[in-house]
C-alpha cells in the first residue's frame, strides 16, 4: 500500500494540544494560532520545490519548526474540512456531508439551509472553560445562518465573513456576501469591501493581518491565553491581492496573493517575537484542501507531483501544505475538469464513480503521482484489499453518522438580511421559501 495517509490537521493539532494541557498547573498555558490558507496547493511553498521564490517567512517557518510533507486534511472541500478542523472528528461524524450523492462531498454556498450542529464541540469552546479569549478572522463557512456563527459556537469575537468572496451579485437575484464585526455585519464585498473583478485589487488580506495582529497585542496586554483563528481567503478564486503586491510574483495574479499571505504570516511571527510571547504560542499553518486547478493558470495554484486537486480525493485534493512552529518546543528543521493535463484513464473520470467494491489502490511509495491503480487481477491487490477492508470494518462497527447538515438548499435563507443590516439600510427581501435537495457534481 505504500504511504499510509497519516490523518487530517484535526487530529495532529488535538493531539498536540493534549500533550500540553497535561503539564503542571504552574506552567502558562500557550496561546494558539491556526492559519488556514483557502485552495492554497502542497506544491505552492518553496520548501516543497516551488521555483517562483514567493513563500521566504513560510519556508524560514519551516526550517525553525517542524514541516509536514505527507500531511493530509479531511476532505478535499473548504467546508467539510473545516468543520473537521475545528471539530476534530471526520465529516461523516460531524454532519458536514450529504446523502443525496454517492460521493457524499458537499459544502455552504449561500442557499444552505444547514450549518455546524449543535451537538458538536469547537475547539474554541474547548478552549473558553480553560480561560482562553478565542477570535476568528476571515472565512467561517460553516453556515451563515445567525444560529451557526461562529459567537454562537465558542468565538468571542470575529471579523470576517461567513462565505467565501464570490460575486459580485445583481441583489435582486442573490444578495452579495456579508462581513461582519463580531455579531452584525458592517458591509458586503465588493460594495462596502471593494475587490477590482477586473484586476483583482482588494485590501482584504492587509484588513485581515491587522486584525490579527491588534488581537495578539490586546490579549498580550492583558496577559490573557489567546486562541486566533486566521483564514484568510484571497488565494480562492476570485484571487485578489493589495496594489503593493499585484504583478510582484511570476504566477500571475494567485502568485501575487500567495506573496501577500507569506509577508502577513511573517508579519505575525516577527509580532510575537517583538511582544516577547513566541515561546508561549503555538502556531501552526496549512491549508483546507489543495489547489484549485479547474479556476485556470491565473487563478489556481501548484500541488507539485501530486494528481488532481481541490474537490477530488487523490493526492492533489487531500494532501496539505502544512507546518508546526513553536520556539523552544518544537525542535527546528523537523462535469468540471478537476486535473487538467493530468488524464489517467479509468481513474481521473469526470462522472462520480462507484467503487466501493473494487476500490482504486495505490502505492505511494512507487507512485506518488497516482497514475498506475495496482491491477486487480495481481496479488498485492488482493493482499491490500484484504487489510484494508478488516480496517473499514472495524471503522464501521462503531461509526455514528452524524445528521447530514449539506442536503437542502434554499434562496430564502441566502444572507438578504444579515443581523445590523438596519442600521446600514443594507437589508433586502428575501424571495419565497421554496427548499430543494442540493445537487452536489463534485
Amino acid at each position: 500500500m505504500g504511504n499510509w495517509r497519516s490523518g487530517s490537521a484535526a487530529l495532529l493539532f488535538w493531539a498536540l494540544f493534549a500533550l500540553r494541557t497535561v503539564e503542571p498547573q504552574n506552567v502558562s498555558a500557550p496561546n494558539i494560532i491556526i492559519m488556514i490558507m483557502d485552495d492554497m496547493g502542497w506544491g505552492d511553498l518553496g520548501v516543497f520545490g516551488q521555483p517562483s521564490k514567493e513563500t521566504p517567512n513560510l519556508d524560514m517557518m519551516a526550517s525553525q519548526g517542524m514541516l509536514f510533507p505527507d500531511f493530509y486534511t479531511a476532505n478535499p472541500l473548504c467546508s467539510p474540512s473545516r468543520a473537521a478542523l475545528l471539530t476534530g472528528r471526520l465529516p461523516i461524524r460531524n454532519g458536514f456531508y450529504t446523502t443525496n450523492a454517492h460521493a457524499r462531498n458537499a459544502y455552504t454556498p449561500q442557499e444552505i439551509v444547514g450549518g455546524i450542529s449543535k451537538e458538536e464541540i469547537l475547539l474554541p469552546e474547548i478552549l473558553k472553560k480553560r480561560g482562553y479569549v478565542s477570535k476568528i478572522v476571515g472565512k467561517w463557512h460553516l453556515g451563515h445562518r445567525e444560529q451557526y456563527l461562529p459567537l454562537e459556537r465558542g468565538f468571542d469575537q470575529w471579523f470576517g465573513s461567513p462565505n467565501c468572496h464570490f460575486g459580485p451579485y445583481n441583489t435582486s437575484y442573490r444578495p452579495n456576501i456579508p462581513v461582519y464585526n463580531n455579531s452584525e455585519m458592517i458591509g458586503r464585498y465588493y460594495e462596502e469591501f471593494e475587490i477590482d473583478e477586473r484586476t483583482g485589487e482588494s485590501n482584504l488580506t492587509q484588513i485581515y493581518l491587522q486584525e490579527g495582529l491588534d488581537f495578539i497585542f490586546q490579549q498580550t496586554l492583558a496577559r490573557q491565553p489567546f486562541f486566533l483563528y486566521w483564514a484568510p481567503d484571497a488565494t480562492h478564486a476570485p484571487v485578489y491581492a493589495s496594489k503593493h503586491f499585484l504583478g510582484k510574483s511570476q504566477r500571475g495574479r494567485y502568485g501575487d496573493a500567495v506573496m501577500e499571505l507569506d509577508y502577513s504570516v511573517g508579519q505575525i511571527l516577527a509580532w510575537l517575537v517583538t511582544l516577547g510571547i513566541d515561546k508561549n504560542t503555538f502556531v501552526f499553518f496549512t491549508s483546507d484542501n489543495g489547489a484549485a486547478l479547474m479556476s485556470g493558470p491565473k487563478q489556481s495554484g501548484s500541488n507539485g507531483p501530486f494528481l488532481c486537486g481541490k474537490e477530488t480525493t487523490f493526492e492533489g485534493g487531500m494532501r496539505e501544505p502544512a507546518i508546526a512552529w513553536w520556539p523552544g518546543h518544537i525542535p527546528a528543521g523537523t462535469g468540471i475538469n478537476f486535473c487538467p493535463g493530468q488524464e489517467v484513464t479509468g481513474v481521473t473520470t469526470h462522472t462520480q464513480q462507484e467503487h466501493t467494491m473494487q476500490p482504486l489502490i495505490i502505492h505511494l511509495g512507487r507512485d506518488p503521482g497516482e497514475k498506475y491503480p495496482i491491477s486487480v487481477l495481481s496479488k498485492e491487490y488482493q493482499t491490500v484489499l484484504s487489510r484494508v477492508t478488516l480496517i473499514v470494518e472495524e471503522h464501521q462497527k462503531t461509526l455514528v453518522p452524524g445528521q447530514p447538515q449539506l442536503n437542502m438548499c434554499d434562496l430564502a435563507v441566502m444572507n438578504w438580511a444579515p443581523p445590523g443590516c438596519e442600521r446600514l439600510g443594507k437589508c433586502l427581501k428575501p424571495p419565497q421559501s421554496q427548499p430543494w435537495k442540493c445537487d452536489w457534481p463534485h
